[in-house]
């Protein structure tokens, strides 16, 4: 009882190997362009604020202020909780991941001492809230930014 087993013909086999290999390398170029992509921080291109530091930032996303540093009132506003740029932005600006940022901002609101900034679903959503708004604070990548939009911070 001899049974022949079917072997692939060897340039389909080929073919596959390579196929996988091609795609694999091409996941892990997409994946590094990602991160490569350089988070902004932008207003209205009317604001009058020209640029905001770090530890401003700091204060304006987690609460501490809700000023622009000439008093005017400042709007943050943080895109949803799965979007992966939120994560890179609280990873950069904070050194937290997304986790504790959202584990301290459950412990603020039970206090009562601060609001978190405004979630938003969408870049097109901070779009049209800039063109509203011209207290608005957000982060998006800085291949995103429109004229409608002014950079007051870029992360080294």
């Amino acid at each position: 009882m001899n049974k022949l087993i079917a072997m692939p013909h060897p340039i389909k086999t080929l073919f596959l190997v390579m196929a996988f290999f091609a795609s694999s390398v091409f996941s892990a170029v997409t994946y590094a362009e990602d991160e490569k992509q350089e988070i902004v921080v932008i207003t209205n291109a009317n604001n009058p604020v020209e640029k905001l530091e770090k530890r401003q930032i700091i204060d304006l996303f987690m609460g501490k202020y809700i000023a622009f540093s000439d008093g005017r009132a400042a709007a943050p506003m943080d895109l949803d909780e799965e979007s992966e740029i939120k994560s890179k932005f609280y990873k950069k600006l904070v050194g937290m991941p997304l986790a504790r940022v959202n584990a301290y901002w459950s412990r603020i609101k039970f206090t009562g001492r601060a609001t978190p900034p405004i979630a938003v679903n969408s870049i097109e959503e901070i779009d049209k809230m800039l063109s509203e708004q011209g207290n608005v604070v957000a982060y998006i990548y800085a291949s995103q930014v429109t004229d409608k939009m002014k950079v007051v911070y870029r992360f080294d």
